[in-house]
Formats: structure tokens, sequence, C-alpha cells
């Protein structure tokens, strides 16, 4: 008999999404928005109707989780996350998923892009190559490191996160806390709060016309780029002038040939983006580099799939 599949779960600011892994395929997916209210018991009981909503044939017995927030590699517990609301310390998650599913299922935990790193490098655009950097940029901005196959964490589970790399000396706030950071200029969360400040003192955006009250989603902003925004348009183009600043650094520290970036809004931006941001980093970089920045291949289900992947390898 075929074991049961894994379950990998990548948990986002906006969205949830789960998928069920068989040999290597996804065989199954789920998606739940990310509550803003409630804190960690309201986000865990999200991620436990998502895991339902696979359609499993039975209780799952392996599920790992990537969050966006401090973690290491099949550890339990996840944050502080700035990205969920009210998720201010460390949380173990085994407990309530144990209680839900039963005392028996494997839990394990990574930091998101981590995860999406490892599922990049192993089925999607660094396939194949032993080092490579992946960027996430949505709500944030976070980036996950593979040298020599394996991916690197460091000695707190931070390595390869390029969204809180220092761009602007006492520049924007960031929401970990600290200004300057990439984040605050190309995490789509930093962006929106630039817009609306400025639209409040008076200078127009079809940003806020759009988006209303509600959230600046990826669409809204490739809406208005295609309608002229001239706001928008300059806040992408400091969007990809920062993260390539941030490349570049990492560059000249590991001297990493390829870079995959996704996310929700770097998708929606498309080739121009990444495009922008491969011309920053060869702009500064001290030598004719051959550095390639190409989309991520897996999408959405990335992170879960990383996560998943990790799962399978727990005793």
């Amino acid at each position: 008999m075929a074991p049961p599949p894994t379950v990998g779960v990548d948990l986002g600011g906006t969205k949830i999404y789960a998928v069920a892994l068989a040999d290597g395929e996804v065989v199954a997916t789920a998606k739940r928005s990310t509550p803003r209210t409630g804190g960690p018991s309201a986000v865990l009981e999200r991620v436990a109707e998502a895991v339902e909503r696979l359609g499993l044939d039975g209780p799952p017995h392996r599920i790992g989780i990537g969050g966006p927030g401090p973690s290491r590699a099949g550890r339990t517990t996840l944050g502080p996350a700035p990205n969920l609301a009210g998720w201010d310390d460390a949380v173990d998650l085994a407990p309530p998923l144990r209680e839900r599913f039963g005392e028996d299922l494997v839990v394990v935990v990574d930091n998101d892009v981590n995860a999406a790193a490892r599922a990049e490098a192993a089925l999607g655009a660094g396939a194949g190559a032993p080092d490579l950097l992946t960027v996430f940029v949505g709500t944030g901005v976070g980036g996950g490191l593979v040298l020599d196959g394996r991916v690197r964490t460091g000695a707190h589970g931070m390595a390869g996160e390029i969204g809180h790399l220092l761009v602007v000396p006492d520049g924007e706030p960031c929401g970990c806390g600290g200004r300057g950071h990439v984040e605050a200029y190309a995490g789509r969360a930093g962006m929106e709060r630039i817009a609306r400040r400025r639209h409040d003192a008076g200078e127009p955006t079809a940003l806020v016309d759009l988006a209303g009250e509600g959230r600046m989603r990826s669409s809204i902003w490739a809406e208005a780029l295609a309608s002229g925004d001239a706001m928008a348009a300059e806040l992408v183009e400091s969007a990809a002038s920062h993260v390539g600043t941030a490349l570049a650094q990492v560059a000249l520290v590991v001297d990493v040939g390829l870079v995959a970036v996704g996310g929700g809004l770097a998708e929606r931006l498309g080739a121009s983006f990444l495009g922008a941001v491969e011309q920053r980093v060869h702009d500064l970089l001290p030598w004719d580099s051959d550095l390639h920045v190409v989309p991520t291949r897996l999408g959405d289900p990335a992170g879960a799939i990383g996560a998943a992947l990790l799962a399978a390898e727990q005793p």
C-alpha cells in the first residue's frame, strides 16, 4: 500500500495554501484566506480548515508548515511574525494541530521562503543548479539561500533574508520595527503605506481610487500601472531598484549566479520588473557579472511544496 500523502502548508500574510504531495507530485490543493484578527489561534484554525479541504482519505500523518517569521527547519515553533496580525511571539504549532489531527502527527516548521527555496531548488527554477537565491516579493520581501545544493539557514535561521537588508539609512518604517529595509520599499504592505500617506497629503493616485478602504492587492498595482498612474510607476521603479541593490550585496558576499524571483507582486508586475531588478544588480556590481534573475517556476504552491518536502524527510 502506498504511503499517505505528505501535507505542506504555506502560511502567508494574505492566504494559506495547502498541498498534498505524493512521490514528488502535487495531488491536491486547498486555499483559505489568512485571518486579520484573532491572533495565532484564529490562524491555526484556518490552517486546519485548509488541510481538511484537501480531501484526504484520513487524517494526515505529516504536516510541514512554512511561515513568515524566524524558524529553524524541523522545529515546531514559528515567530514572531510581523506580517501575521497578533503573532507577536514564538508559537508552538504542534499542540493545536495534534489536538485536531491526532497525537501521532509529525509537525515540522520552516521559514516560508526557505521552504520555497527548497522547492525551487529541487523541482523548479534552480533544478540542476548548485546555488540559488530565491526571493519572494509579496506582502513582504523574503529570501532563501541554497548553496552547494543545501538550504542555508545560518546561526539564527535568517540566512538569505534580503527583505531586512538596509538600503536607506533612517528610511521608511519596516514591519519588523526597523527602518529603511528593502521590505519597507518593495513589500506590497510597505508600498501601500507610502502611497496612502502621499495620497492623504494631496497627491492623486489611481491606487487609492481602485483599492478604496481595502488592501492594495497586486492586481491593483498592475491595473494602476496599466492606466499610466505616475505614483504607481514611481513606487514600482523604486521597489525594483531596492531589490536589485539588495541582490548586489548578496552577490558580493556569496557570489551566487542565479536568482529566482516570485511572489504575488513580482508575478503580477512580470518581466519588466525582473528586468529592472537584474539591470540594477549589473549596474552595482564592480565586475562584469553573468548573474541571471529569472522567474520562479512553481508559483503559489512553492512554499507549501517545500514544507511538504521537509516533512517527508523527517524520521
